[in-house]
C-alpha cells in the first residue's frame, strides 16, 4: 500500500507552508495530509501533547493500516519522536525538512540558550510577536517569490507564547526504529545535516531559504520522494 505523507509545519509557521508541496505530490498520485498545529499555543504548557493530538486527530480521515511518512519542518523536527510513538500506524520513514532534530536520548530543547535570550525582550505579556516579525527585512524577503504567499503565510502565523521555546520534548526510545532522512535547503542547518549524516541517515541538500519549499514545492517533491523510498 502507497504511505501517506504526513507533512508537519512548524508550530511557529503555519499549514500554508506545505500546501505547494501537498499539492504537487498529490498530482503525482500521491496521498498527503497536512495537520494543522495552529491553536497548539493556546493555554498553558505542555505543548507538545497538544501537537500530537492534532496530528493524530488528522489522521483519523486515514484508513487504518495506511502507511505513513512523516515530514517535519523547521521546529517540527523535534516532535516527530513523540508524534511516532503515539500513532497506531506503521511508519514507513521519516524526513526532516531544514529542521530541528530531536536528541539522541532525553528531553530536547525547543530552543537553545542563545535563542531564548533573543527571545525573551520581544515577550509581552508572555507572548512573542509573529515569527517572520523577529527579523530584519533582508532576512525575510528571500523567503517569498510573491507578495500574495507572503501575505498568506505572514497573516496565518500564530502569536505563540514564550513558554512555548522554553519546553522540552521527551523522546521515546527506540522511535528512530525505521528509516530517516534530511533535507536540507542551507544555513544555519548545514551543522544538523551533519549530524544527520552521522546518525547514518540519508542527507539531501536542495539550495534555498529556509521556506524553500514554498518556492520549489516541485524540487521539495522530488528529495521527500527519493528521501522516503530509502
Amino acid at each position: 500500500m502507497q504511505p501517506v505523507f504526513v507533512l508537519v509545519h512548524s508550530p511557529s509557521v503555519g499549514p500554508s507552508t506545505w500546501y505547494p508541496v501537498a499539492e504537487r505530490l498529490e498530482a503525482a498520485g500521491h496521498r498527503v495530509r497536512v495537520p494543522s498545529l495552529l491553536h497548539i499555543g493556546a493555554g498553558a504548557p505542555p505543548f507538545w501533547p497538544r501537537v500530537v493530538d492534532a496530528v493524530r486527530d488528522d489522521l483519523r480521515r486515514v484508513p487504518a493500516g495506511s502507511p505513513l511518512v512523516l515530514v517535519a519542518h523547521s521546529n517540527a523536527g523535534l516532535f516527530v519522536p513523540v508524534i511516532r510513538s503515539a500513532l497506531d500506524r506503521p511508519v514507513t520513514a521519516s524526513v526532516f525538512v531544514d529542521a530541528a532534530l530531536p536528541a539522541r536520548s532525553g528531553p530536547t530543547p525547543v530552543a537553545p540558550p542563545e535563542l531564548l535570550d533573543f527571545l525573551r525582550p520581544m515577550a509581552v505579556d508572555g507572548r512573542l510577536p509573529r515569527w517572520t516579525d523577529w527579523w530584519d527585512e533582508a532576512d525575510v524577503a528571500p523567503m517569498f517569490t510573491d507578495p500574495r504567499t507572503r501575505r498568506t503565510v505572514v497573516e496565518e502565523q500564530p502569536t505563540l507564547p514564550l513558554s512555548y521555546y522554553e519546553q522540552h520534548i521527551p523522546v521515546p526510545d527506540g522511535w528512530d526504529d525505521h528509516p530517516c532522512g534530511y533535507l536540507l535547503f542551507g544555513p544555519p542547518y548545514d551543522d544538523l545535516a551533519d549530524e544527520a549524516r552521522r546518525r547514518g541517515w540519508r542527507v539531501a541538500h536542495l539550495p534555498g531559504a529556509h521556506l524553500h519549499q514554498i518556492v520549489d514545492p516541485a524540487g521539495t517533491v522530488r528529495h521527500l520522494v527519493e528521501l522516503a523510498a530509502l
